[in-house]
């Protein structure tokens, strides 16, 4: 078969085929798939279709056969999932931690980014200083400030919490 017949045979066949395959599985997108698949797959032996050996007939049975393997598949994978349990739910963040990610969020981003790769990351000073290309001490005084607004702020959160202001320090 040549490439012109071949593709004046897919342009009448699939859609009949494709009716064929839809009342097969009940599926019109399913239907449309396997016959596009088998077409393929005959596309890479059309030159040893000839006209008169039912090529229709061939292009059918792999497509109801591609059908019928991932009818199979399927099948297999919702009994899989039918015998797993469904995972434990993960609890979200608790309210300290969201009560630290808001306080986080207010501050400047050098003294966030600092806090962050330091005490959330363990970076060491020196680290964050290299990976944030200032200098250490610049770094040590990022850490200090943005621990000290972070103490007011989580001090404001908790009326009773670990955190007290006495007399203007954070202890």
């Amino acid at each position: 078969m040549t490439d012109e017949e071949f593709d004046a045979f897919y342009a009448a066949a699939f859609p009949r085929l494709t009716g064929q395959l839809y009342a097969f599985t009940g599926d019109h997108g399913e239907a449309q798939d396997v016959v596009q698949e088998a077409f393929v797959r005959a596309w890479d032996r059309r030159r040893q279709f000839l006209a008169d050996s039912a090529p229709e007939a061939w292009i059918r049975t792999v497509a109801m056969r591609l059908a019928v393997s991932r009818w199979r598949r399927a099948k297999r994978w919702l009994e899989l999932m039918r015998r797993t349990p469904p995972p434990d739910p993960t609890p979200g963040p608790g309210p300290e931690y969201t009560a630290l990610v808001a306080a986080l969020r207010e501050l400047p981003e050098a003294q966030r980014m600092a806090i962050v790769l330091h005490h959330l990351c363990d970076l060491s000073v020196e680290q964050v200083a290299s990976e944030t290309g200032a200098p250490v001490g610049t770094v040590k005084a990022r850490l200090s400030r943005g621990r000290a607004e972070l103490a007011k702020r989580l001090a404001g959160d908790e009326a009773d919490g670990p955190v007290r202001k006495e007399s203007g320090r954070v202890r």
